[in-house]
């Protein structure tokens, strides 16, 4: 490996050792300081490099593409505020457990503090929101540094994964000549022929990263827990990249159908879409109306609680009233439960956890049970009644006459009339909702993804594309207008990564979700302050992307989705909705169910 000067050689040796550890994948922003870098991947022939002009998009386009793939996506960007676009990708990545390699060039540091043009504190610059940091020495021919730099990349990588994943931070400072422009003697040939590659063609430094697994044993308190309870329960919230790869629901559902439990499973679980959930014409044991019903129904005993924070409220609120006991499994073995409620924590792989479970009760440890023998019926009864409800409002918003069309039929349309397999990415605020709420549990192979770690509507339409990158499933996004709004110059990743998609835009001009809070009797500021009614017309979007954008009709919206899912190229299918008519539609919608299940239970 030779070099015309020192900042060529450490962009290539870091690109190199990057590699040698497996990734795959960097999002590059352009800028000068980040030259050694950007040029090195660039030529690099085993890594995939996405462009973008945009710092915060970039990032979220690397984080979606991580938490498709569960590996490392490496991000670059230049010097001074640069960096600073990449903060809330690497929040939500740190709060969701995605890995990201965030590599930021810097001046050296003899221009630091010293009113130099471009020249900001970069050094621990996301604070306590990576897994680890480390700067990298100034780029040198020197031997020991090489392999100081060797060991880093190797070890950053490494701290990206195991048990509790997320990104990590490299300031990289460079000193010009940035490009690969010669200086005599910088770089003596016989150190760029020998050490720069070190001879090995491995990774400098091979890292085994373990799992906390708890053996048998250890789980037979959960065991008899859930033998001696009369209303167990199984809530999964959303999943983490790394506990998607890891469980094989059929497990999950083993252990469930053994105890008589129901599983409650979150959009964005990996539970609740999948083969696993019916067996010819029977479902099993997988719920997802719950939302609407679960104040009605028992408090459970004992509860099993995987994943982070479950996305309905309703769920939250009837756990945090429960006097259950309840089992809260993370890989990490953090707390991840924000009501307190939970009783014991359990620091273990989540496979492994239910693969014992599962033959535990498969070899006979448990063979009795005390459930109540009309717990699982409730829930089925509710469910069905949830989903009664629920097609009738679908069959009333297709017809043309109907008064208030309803932003809830478009996300069941969107899950059921879904290809299979596709990855399904849903914005926050009302969309992850509504598709908690009205996504039916069904066997095609759905991967289903959203940014549930920080919840915030920044990014949103990047990080779908990103994931859109790292599969030859068909893409779809959901989001709301303001989210479209936001991230608009993530659109240009469209063309410049080629990424197909059907995006669905519901437009309720502003933030509808704060018809939810008591801020909406408060008027003034409400409509001004709180729902921000923007008045913005999107199609001119399609002709600056060059994206086919078609504004629908409610009612006509099954028929173009479908469509958009049979054809080539990226559609925006924009759909108008009132967002106050919408929220009392779901106000009406709930109070029909539990007026249901009162005359069901009498």
């Amino acid at each position: 490996m030779s070099a015309p000067n020192p900042a060529t050689l450490w962009g290539r040796v870091l690109v190199d050792e990057l590699a040698k550890g497996g990734l795959e994948a960097v999002c590059i922003a352009p800028g000068s300081r980040s030259t050694p870098l950007t040029v090195a991947f660039a030529a690099h022939p085993e890594i995939d490099v996405y462009s973008h002009l945009d710092e915060r998009s970039a990032a979220f386009f690397a984080l979606g593409r991580a938490r498709r793939t569960g590996e490392p996506t490496a991000l670059v960007c230049t010097s001074g505020t640069a960096a600073a676009n990449f903060h809330p990708a690497v929040m939500e990545a740190d709060q969701a457990r995605v890995p990201l390699l965030v590599l930021t060039a810097d001046r050296p540091a003899e221009l630091r503090d010293s009113g130099a043009n471009q020249t900001v504190d970069q050094v621990k610059l996301y604070g306590d929101a990576v897994r680890w940091y480390a700067e990298l020495p100034d780029p040198e021919a020197d031997e020991r540094k090489v392999r100081s730099l060797r060991t880093t990349a190797a070890r950053a990588l490494a701290e990206t994964g195991g048990p509790d994943p997320g990104p990590v931070h490299l300031n990289c400072p460079f000193r010009k000549p940035l490009e690969p422009l010669e200086v005599p003697d910088a770089v003596p040939d016989a150190f760029a022929e020998t050490l720069a590659g070190t001879g090995r063609e491995d990774a400098f430094v091979e890292t085994e990263t373990g799992s906390m697994t708890l053996e048998a044993d250890r789980l037979r308190p959960l065991l008899a827990a859930l033998e001696d309870a009369e209303r167990p329960l199984i809530v999964a919230g959303p999943a983490d990249p790394a506990a998607i790869s890891g469980l094989n629901p059929e497990h999950v559902v083993a252990v469930a159908d053994r105890v008589g439990a129901p599983i409650l499973a979150d959009p964005l679980s990996n539970l609740r879409f999948g083969p696993h959930v019916e067996t010819g014409s029977d479902y099993r044991c997988v719920y997802g109306g719950y939302d609407g019903y679960i104040s009605e129904l028992p408090a459970p005993d004992v509860v099993v609680r995987v994943g982070a924070s479950p996305t309905s409220k309703p769920l939250r609120h009837a756990l945090r009233d429960s006097d259950a006991r309840q089992f809260l499994l993370d890989p990490a073995g953090a707390w991840r439960e924000a009501t307190f409620t939970a009783t014991e924590l359990l620091a273990t792989d989540l496979g492994s956890a239910f693969e014992t479970l599962a033959e535990l009760f498969e070899n006979g440890a448990a063979i009795e049970t005390d459930v109540d023998e009309e717990w699982r019926a409730r829930f089925d009864a509710a469910e069905r009644t949830h989903w009664r409800v629920r097609d009738d409002a679908l069959a009333a918003d297709a017809l043309e006459s109907v008064d208030e069309p309803f932003e809830g039929a478009v996300l069941a349309t969107v899950f059921e009339a879904a290809t299979d397999p596709a990855t399904i990415f849903v914005s926050n605020s009302m969309p992850i909702r509504d598709a908690d709420r009205f996504a039916r549990p069904q066997r095609a192979d759905l991967t289903v993804l959203g940014n549930r770690g920080a919840s915030g509507i920044d990014g949103i339409t990047s990080t779908a594309l990103g994931a859109g990158s790292a599969t030859d499933d068909p893409l779809v996004l959901v989001t709301g207008d303001l989210a479209f709004y936001h991230d608009s110059n993530g659109l240009l990743a469209v063309d410049r990564c080629d990424v197909d998609a059907t995006i669905v835009l519901l437009d309720n001009d502003g933030g509808g979700i704060f018809h939810k809070l008591p801020i909406e009797d408060f008027e003034p500021p409400f409509t001004a302050q709180f729902k921000t009614p923007h008045g913005l017309e999107f199609e001119p979007l399609g002709d600056l992307y060059g994206l086919e954008f078609d504004r629908v009709e409610p009612h006509e919206f099954g028929d173009a989705y479908r469509e958009s899912l049979e054809s080539a190229g990226t559609q925006v299918l924009a759909v108008d909705f009132e967002s106050e008519a919408n929220h009392r539609r779901r106000d009406a919608l709930q109070t029909r169910v539990l007026e249901d299940l009162t005359v069901t239970d009498q």
